[in-house]
């Protein structure tokens, strides 16, 4: 019995100690989930600050917090600030082996804060993989795609990849084709797509819209129009303007040709 009490007698300051941290950690991970959270939203709710250095300076903090919060854990076990860094110094070339993919996508994350190829709300494309910008921090960009499918890019993929970003520009060109017969009309065609997109609102008139015959294809003559719009009216006006062109080239008579095929029969 003595044996028992002296062995848990020898254990209760390191569970003391475990339990102290465990209080620490818990509580410094809460504290730093919120401050970071209010940095986030009132520098957000500031019109003169970039939404995304608002996300990621939330995100700085955040960890910078959780740093302190394991230096104060380990000095619960005993273990100085000084030994840490000491440590840490010693280890560097072992560390910077072992997380290196980790440190590039740190150092990617800065690069992507500090030149901006893209912000949060953007629609981007990253290397071939597409989506709106819903996060930028030390780490990873997340995406998510149209049909609200997460992806999750980490910084150094994000940074080494060609970025496309589709929401730079406050206006954008809509380039329409349309084939139409070669015994219709082509001047009345090419009317026909003008006159729907000056009617159109949202169509810029400067510069103004823009039509011509760009090709003459096989069974088709081709004609091209380019529209400039706002970037938030470019897919509308796209789907809209090529079924409001289909409706008036069938009301006035042109058709546009399909691949179809004729069956020849044999004599005899």
């Amino acid at each position: 019995m003595e044996a028992i009490t002296e062995t848990l007698g020898a254990y209760a300051p390191l569970v003391i100690s475990a339990v102290k941290a465990l209080v620490v950690l818990i509580i410094g991970w809460m504290i730093a989930g919120i401050i970071s959270g209010v940095i986030r939203r009132k520098v957000n709710a500031n019109p003169r600050i970039d939404d995304t250095l608002g996300n990621f300076g939330a995100s700085v903090i955040k960890w910078v917090i959780l740093l302190v919060v394991l230096i104060a854990v380990l000095g619960i076990f005993g273990i100085e600030a000084t030994s840490l860094v000491a440590v840490l110094g010693a280890a560097t070339l072992a560390i910077g082996l072992a997380l290196q993919g980790t440190l590039s996508d740190l150092a990617a994350g800065f690069m992507l804060i500090l030149f901006r190829p893209y912000r949060l709300g953007q629609y981007v494309d990253i290397g071939g993989t597409s989506g709106t910008v819903k996060d930028l921090n030390l780490f990873i960009t997340e995406l998510v795609t149209p049909d609200n499918v997460q992806i999750i890019v980490p910084n150094g993929q994000a940074w080494g990849a060609i970025i496309t970003n589709f929401s730079h520009h406050a206006t954008r060109r809509v380039d329409l084709t349309f084939g139409i017969d070669y015994g219709d009309d082509a001047d009345k065609a090419l009317n026909l797509i003008l006159d729907l997109a000056r009617a159109d609102s949202r169509v810029h008139d400067d510069p103004a819209p823009w039509a011509r015959v760009t090709n003459l294809g096989d069974s088709s003559v081709d004609l091209t129009a380019r529209l400039w719009c706002d970037a938030a009216d470019y897919w509308d006006i796209k789907f809209e303007m090529t079924k409001a062109v289909k409706e008036a080239f069938d009301k006035n008579g042109i058709s546009i040709p399909y691949p179809h095929s004729v069956e020849i029969q044999k004599a005899g």
